[in-house]
């Protein structure tokens, strides 16, 4: 008799500059299903005002968009749903308004990602639905920013996101709707500019093949059929054949191109030019088209064999290693910041089954990465660091809470510099910060006596460290001086500690 197939539905969604888009599929066993696409022109990026913030009128058309993609995740499970926001959202000052209100028509958490992270989850999209194991240049012009990676297999190996998207430079070069040799060559002149501190890396570097994916070289694709090219190749001589073509109009509205859709035609000239800059920079003599995007890699790391956990630990383990580290006391550390939250994450209203555990070991791994630069302040270079450099697998909120964790994991409790969370509630945060502390302070002599087994409880907001040992502090003199300083601390914070 044949068991019956496990089936469960996931959805991934990206919430582009120019479009927000949906994909839904099946895991069937261990293959994965499309099921159906969803496309939407919201036109976010046209709604940022000179002070980075999002207009009223884009972050409603971004709400609708997603009331509409809610009515079809309506028996989706949380774990099986991820929402990823690009560029606009990394660069909108008031995100966090728009975030706060998606939560209320779609009650699934909503990623920042960062655009070197959006850069290997579109290769990851493109690694999966596309047959071979060539050495692939991925390049994917979004409305903001353009991400470009090349890699082997499932492997990327070169990775980089520029700030040029066709949304952005079309309010830049084309503002007057005016199509001309001029704007072009600005534009691409621009693009080319962004390009040159690493056209060199990728040359030298090589590909076999190069495959473009997403909205602006789909519709470069399509009106290059309608010209006649019916393979749909795109090279150096059929884009500045489309160039001359798309300067026999004098405006963007007059644009009148087989294959080019009504929503495309306002960023498809911009588009068209920032391309025409990464063939110029980087020398690549044809290009095909990758159904697979940032959406279909968000998608296929869902499934088991691509769990992000593993991701993260491979990024946590090399960070560490790049930073040297002490594995062995830094493993000590994470144990007891563990074994501390199983004790009260009831009390803290924390489920076992968040990544909240996964946050607190990897924070205290990392926790000592900024003695790499100094001993003094360490913990403010370590929360610099794991802010600002590039970790695979992480969201940038997550890569926020691991930065604030090391941040306060010692000194003087300054919580009015702790930021506002949209994953995260910042109670939880602040606990895992508690639990860090002592975990770092009662191993902080590095020496290889073991502590007696240790209890920590919460009562009332009071927390209790307590051991089956009752003179354990007797004979630690130091410890007993640490935890007495601590205590402190934590009363300037208006929290209790006892001991």
């Amino acid at each position: 008799m044949t068991q019956p197939q496990e089936i469960r539905n996931v959805a991934a969604i990206d919430l582009g500059s120019n479009s927000f888009h949906m994909v839904v599929a099946r895991v069937v066993d261990q293959d994965l299903q499309l099921v159906s696409r969803h496309k939407q022109r919201v036109r976010l990026a046209a709604g940022l005002d000179t002070q980075q913030n999002l207009d009223n009128a884009s972050i409603e058309r971004g709400l609708e968009c997603l009331a509409m993609f809610a009515e079809r995740l309506q028996d989706f499970e949380e774990g099986n749903v991820r929402i990823a926001a690009t560029h606009t959202l990394r660069q909108a000052n008031n995100a966090h308004i728009f975030l706060q209100r998606a939560r209320d028509i779609l009650p699934f958490p909503i990623e920042i990602i960062p655009g070197v992270e959006e850069a290997r989850l579109i290769y990851l999209g493109v690694a999966h639905t596309q047959p071979g194991s060539d050495l692939k240049l991925v390049v994917d012009i979004g409305g903001g920013s353009t991400e470009m990676i090349i890699g082997d297999g499932f492997d990327p190996k070169l990775i980089n996101s520029k700030q040029m998207g066709c949304v952005s430079y079309t309010k830049k070069y084309f503002a007057n709707e005016k199509l001309s040799k001029k704007n072009f060559a600005k534009a691409t002149l621009a693009a080319e500019q962004r390009m040159e501190s690493l056209a060199h890396r990728y040359k030298k570097k090589g590909w076999d093949i190069a495959f473009g994916s997403s909205g602006t070289i789909k519709a470069i694709r399509e009106v290059l059929i309608g010209l006649g090219y019916s393979d749909g190749i795109i090279t150096t001589k059929r884009l500045e054949k489309l160039v001359c073509a798309l300067c026999e109009w004098e405006t963007i509205e007059e644009i009148e191109l087989s294959g080019l859709t009504p929503e495309r035609k306002p960023v498809f000239a911009a588009g068209v030019a920032i391309l025409c800059a990464i063939f110029q920079s980087l020398k690549i003599d044809e290009m095909h088209f990758s159904e697979g995007a940032l959406r279909e890699g968000l998608l296929f790391e869902m499934e088991d064999s691509f769990k992000r956990s593993d991701i993260r630990m491979r990024t946590t383990e090399s960070l560490a290693s790049k930073h040297l580290v002490d594995l062995e006391h830094a493993a000590k550390i994470k144990g007891q910041a563990k074994e501390f939250l199983q004790q009260i994450h009831k009390e803290l209203h924390i489920k076992k089954s968040s990544e909240l555990f996964e946050l607190l070991e990897w924070s205290a791994l990392l926790h000592e990465v900024g003695l790499s630069i100094s001993l003094q302040a360490f913990h403010r270079h370590s929360a610099y660091i794991l802010r600002n450099t590039y970790m695979p697998g992480f969201n940038r909120e997550q890569q926020r809470v691991l930065a604030i964790l090391v941040r306060f994991q010692r000194k003087a409790l300054k919580l009015h510099e702790m930021e506002e969370f949209s994953l995260f509630k910042k109670k939880h945060i602040i606990g895992l910060i508690r639990i860090l502390r002592l975990a770092i302070l009662l191993n902080g002599q590095r020496n290889d006596t073991p502590l007696p087994y240790l209890s920590l409880s919460i009562e009332e907001d009071k927390w209790s460290l307590t051991s089956n040992e009752e003179d354990w502090l007797d004979s630690n003199k130091l410890l007993h001086a640490d935890l007495l300083t601590e205590q402190e601390y934590w009363q300037n914070a208006g929290w209790e500690l006892h001991f």
